[in-house]
């Protein structure tokens, strides 16, 4: 059985379920009951040796745990004589011998359990008269290894996931990260490891802070074995949604993953894998959330450990903590000569810009490139995420960039990289196919400066779009039509993105309009500042700030000075504005010429309705 009849069977239980739970809800039930079924079957040729083993230890009152994990060939065990279909066989007593199974696992496998509120589903089940019956569709369901590797069982799973997310519109984008903007991210962070692409055996970690129900993780895992079958991914994540870190655990559990790798808890206010530093990390933190409940405990950390905690280069406003992230993943970066890290994080476009010189958001951004962090930011469409519409962007960052990006960092607009959907999932209309990701990763991989032609008719209607790679002719205009290039992939230098705010003082003036000399001090015989003249200027790093001051204000305010004392440094990267072709209007002439062609129409409209 393919995996799309698999999982089409196992959904079809929701037929079951129908009118007395709601729709939103049967993955509370199908999903748990999956992982159950899953667990039965693998762990069903060691059963009697995991038994026999268990009662002997238990007889000579020896801790009994890691014999039975040898017996069972697998990281987990259940010595509970039942199994799914010995439980349908026992139809009354089927709730009890239920919850006495689920006690049999192991502590990891149970803790899945719990955190799916599965006691609670079962109640419900029973009260609605259709526990047997789900338990005994499920008994009938093949998901032993030999039939179902754990490769498959995984998309299986994932499938039954994204039917769920589906389903819950309202949490879609809780749940789930769209599987192209993962594939996207995944190829974008693989691109420089051609160890990993190749060698058999090799091991990579990868971890995301953020991991919902793991969506990101799996993905990851199956783009490196698909490229490389003799490569593995040790997974890890963190979860503060108790289902999502249900969901998550067990998906991680069905793909042979150490379950151990996945915590729950609030990643910015307690590190479940302190210490823990990864090859690969991928997130999508919540857009513009407040961390208010945790400012405490990220404030305690900031001021006790600075740079040898997490949020040494700053702290962002309350109402924004996607940079905190961001910096939790800076702090997860293996050392570079240890081989060091690549990060992909999707942020909104505040992280960009918000913030002046000085601002921790500033301050943060000043840390990532002046430190050489930042490789690319990659912004994506519109309407591509379930729960938001507005734009976002994928940065990619590493501490071990090739030669010949050091110093650089490269801005790509994929905002025109999209086909529309057939039906829209909640705010997501857009999605990118394979060869918008192939391009994508192409600008990236060869590090390019490129620009998109965009083709009209006459009418002005947009034809297509190519983008002009080295070998790309840019194609001809259409009769009547044009051809317009624009910018899709730039490179700049790291201190491009960075100013010094000067501040500029005038004199005060009494009422005569003489200037105001100090009396006392350090001020003796200095013109006072009027603080309601004072202005600022941002001025580029790269320019002489007096210079700038000479030519920008001395001309418009001869009197002028600047205070050096207040100077301060800043970085932002206003992505938009370095993509942006200015069109100059059409001639007046052409434009008169369309309105009195209009005028002319609508004349003659009402000459006819009045006739």
């Amino acid at each position: 059985m393919n995996q799309q009849a698999l999982s089409a069977l196992i959904w079809s239980v929701a037929d079951l379920l129908r009118g007395d739970f709601k729709q939103s809800e049967y993955g509370r039930v199908i999903l748990p009951f999956t992982v159950l079924r899953r667990l039965d079957c693998v762990l069903a040729p060691t059963k009697a040796a995991v038994l026999a083993e268990y009662r002997d230890k238990e007889q000579v009152g020896l801790p009994f745990e890691p014999f039975v994990l040898r017996k069972s060939g697998v990281p987990f065990y259940n010595v509970s004589a039942l199994d799914l279909p010995t439980l349908a066989g026992d139809q009354d007593h089927l709730r009890a011998n239920l919850h006495a199974y689920i006690q049999g696992f192991a502590p990891d496998v149970r803790d899945i359990f719990e955190h799916f509120d599965f006691a609670n589903t079962v109640e419900r089940l029973h009260k609605a008269g259709l526990l047997y019956l789900v338990v005994e569709k499920f008994a009938h369901i093949e998901l032993h290894p030999r039939r179902v590797d754990n490769v498959h069982m995984g998309l299986v799973f994932e499938e039954l996931i994204r039917k769920f997310a589906e389903i819950s519109n309202e949490t879609a984008g809780e749940h789930f990260t769209p599987r192209e903007v993962i594939r996207l991210m995944v190829s974008l962070l693989f691109i420089e490891d051609d160890e990993a692409l190749t060698r058999p055996g090799i091991v990579r970690t990868i971890y995301d802070p953020t991991a919902g129900t793991g969506g990101m993780l799996s993905v990851a895992g199956e783009h490196l074995h698909d490229i490389n079958p003799g490569a593995r991914m040790s997974m890890y994540g963190q979860e503060l949604n108790p289902e999502s870190y249900a969901i998550c655990k067990a998906d991680m559990l069905i793909k042979g993953q150490d379950v151990r790798n996945i915590v729950l808890g609030n990643t910015l206010s307690e590190d479940g894998l302190l210490g823990k530093l990864f090859d690969y990390m991928l997130s999508n933190p919540p857009f513009g959330v407040e961390w208010k409940k945790v400012e405490k405990e990220v404030r305690r950390e900031a001021e006790d450990k600075g740079f040898a905690g997490r949020f040494g280069p700053g702290l962002p406003r309350v109402s924004d903590g996607s940079l905190l992230f961001l910096l939790h993943l800076i702090s997860k970066m293996r050392p570079a000569e240890q081989g060091g890290s690549r990060i992909g994080i999707v942020l909104n476009g505040s992280p960009l810009f918000t913030g002046g010189a000085g601002s921790g958001e500033s301050e943060i951004r000043r840390y990532l490139l002046e430190n050489d962090l930042v490789e690319a930011i990659v912004g994506l469409p519109t309407d591509m995420f379930y729960n938001t519409g507005i734009s976002t962007y994928v940065w990619i960052l590493t501490n071990r960039k090739v030669e010949d990006r050091k110093g650089w960092v490269q801005l790509i607009d994929a905002s025109s990289f999209w086909h529309k959907m057939r039906k829209s999932l909640g705010s997501k209309r857009k999605e990118l196919s394979d060869a918008h990701i192939a391009e994508i990763t192409r600008l990236l991989g060869e590090f390019l400066e490129a620009e998109q032609a965009v083709v009209n008719d006459a009418q002005g209607k947009e034809l297509e779009r190519v983008t002009l790679f080295p070998e790309v002719r840019c194609p001809a205009a259409p009769e009547g039509g044009k051809v317009k290039r624009v910018p899709i992939a730039r490179v700049f230098r790291n201190e491009d993105f960075g100013y010094r705010t000067i501040t500029i003082e005038r004199p005060q003036r009494d009422a005569a309009g003489h200037i105001v000399l100090g009396e006392r001090g350090k001020q003796k015989g200095k013109p006072q500042p009027d603080s309601a003249l004072r202005d600022t200027e941002n001025v580029p790093l790269s320019e002489d700030v007096q210079a700038y001051f000479e030519r920008e204000v001395l001309p418009h305010a001869p009197d002028a000075w600047i205070d050096h004392d207040k100077t301060k440094v800043g970085y932002e990267i206003p992505f938009n504005r370095h993509f942006y072709v200015f069109e100059p209007p059409r001639p007046l002439a052409e434009i008169d010429a369309d309105l009195k062609r209009s005028m002319d129409r609508i004349k003659q409209m009402i000459e006819g309705l009045a006739g």
